[in-house]
């Protein structure tokens, strides 16, 4: 197998993979007709070429003996955090369980990676139990469930995150502090930081008894917080402005 950036002259194939990967994993859910609607409008041939084109986009393929058999799109957001966002990772059905999907699933990762994202997101509608397993083998958290209109009709859809540690190794969601204390950390709850963003940490896997602040620049829990709530890591320095009771006059 080779794993390579996209050409225009793949444009085609991944169109093709893109049916059977999405017949394959929906066809039991999922209208005929509408699953070749959605395919069309989601991979028109000028829409691929066009990504495929984007500098800002993430566009590898995955070769087997000379043919396209898997593809994967994503690119980077900037929001509270910067997030390197799964837009599609299509095996074809022929070429599943064969390490393929995980072999370009990291290729994407190491992409984004070098992006200097925080975290990695990836969703699935709820009846690709296959795509939400696969996500969560790979080390991704159920973020959210939310709905989607597709062609009219209303499907369940999971959010998956892997958060991304400063190092380029995956942040873990339990940390021990200096005294020896398990504390567990809200990823999906970051607070804007001068440095890095903060993290609520809890005592408890439920996130209900509140410890205090995690730091994402030096990932240490000595963080202090006055009565105006301003924020500070003792350890690093990094600062979180106090809370404003209102923004106007």
């Amino acid at each position: 197998m080779d794993l390579r950036s996209a050409t225009p002259e793949d444009i085609e194939s991944i169109r093709e993979v893109a049916l059977a990967s999405v017949t394959a994993s929906y066809g039991h859910a999922v209208d005929e007709a509408l699953l070749s609607e959605a395919v069309e409008n989601w991979y028109g041939a000028s829409d691929v070429g066009d990504d495929i084109a984007d500098p800002n986009t993430v566009c590898p393929v995955a070769v087997v003996d000379g043919e396209v058999v898997a593809f994967s799109e994503s690119y980077v957001v900037d929001r509270r955090e910067r997030t390197g966002e799964i837009d599609w990772l299509h095996v074809h059905p022929d070429h599943r369980e064969s390490g393929i999907g995980s072999a370009l699933l990291e290729h994407v990762e190491a992409e984004l990676r070098g992006r200097d994202v925080d975290n990695i997101e990836g969703s699935v509608l709820v009846d690709n139990e296959a795509g939400a397993a696969f996500y969560e083998r790979e080390g991704y958290d159920l973020l959210a469930e939310r709905t989607v209109e597709i062609g009219g009709e209303r499907f369940d859809e999971r959010l998956y995150r892997k958060q991304i540690g400063r190092d380029g190794t995956l942040r873990e969601a339990v940390y021990e502090t200096g005294d020896g204390e398990t504390v567990y950390v809200a990823f999906d709850e970051a607070e804007r930081g001068s440095m890095d963003a903060f993290y609520p940490a809890y005592t408890d896997s439920d996130h209900r008894e509140r410890y205090g602040y995690f730091c994402g620049n030096c990932e240490g829990t000595d963080v202090a917080i006055d009565t105006m709530d301003a924020v500070e890591c003792l350890g690093c320095g990094n600062r979180r402005k106090p809370t404003r009771w209102d923004a106007a006059y």
